[in-house]
């Protein structure tokens, strides 16, 4: 038993620093779809031969092979987990960039403000105070 807690224990920090990695090259691409290659491919033959599973399971220490599908998923989902939480780091900093800069080429320069001149001025305290 301690030798598939040790290669799970593996497998997670590997995960981990796969996915703490940079995910811009077309090398992480093709590990990526590698990997989805040999999930599906696993899963497919899981349906077709169920015995194999718990074979699989027995020879690396685990009880049955539904309790290998369990941590396989666990792994699974903690991937999923840390890739979800990275995309959405990224978006954040996009939106934040992207106001950002629409803030900046919507601002009105001091020397346009006065060039509008006191209309503008007004208009803005009528906006600010309401309907009288």
């Amino acid at each position: 038993m301690l030798a598939i807690q040790v290669l799970l224990i593996v497998v997670v920090l590997v995960v981990g620093v796969v996915l703490v990695r940079s995910t811009a090259g077309a090398r992480h691409q093709a590990i990526r779809r590698l990997l989805l290659g040999a999930l599906v491919a696993l899963a497919v033959a899981s349906i077709l031969v169920p015995g194999a599973v718990t074979d699989v399971a027995n020879a690396v220490g685990v009880g049955r092979g539904a309790d290998l599908l369990l941590y396989g998923l666990v792994i699974a989902f903690l991937g999923f987990v840390v890739s979800s939480y990275r995309r959405s780091r990224h978006l954040e900093e996009t939106i934040t960039q992207l106001a950002r800069r629409l803030a900046l080429d919507e601002a009105v320069t001091p020397e346009q403000a006065r060039r509008q001149g006191p209309a503008r001025e007004q208009a803005r305290r009528d906006e600010r105070d309401g309907p009288a």
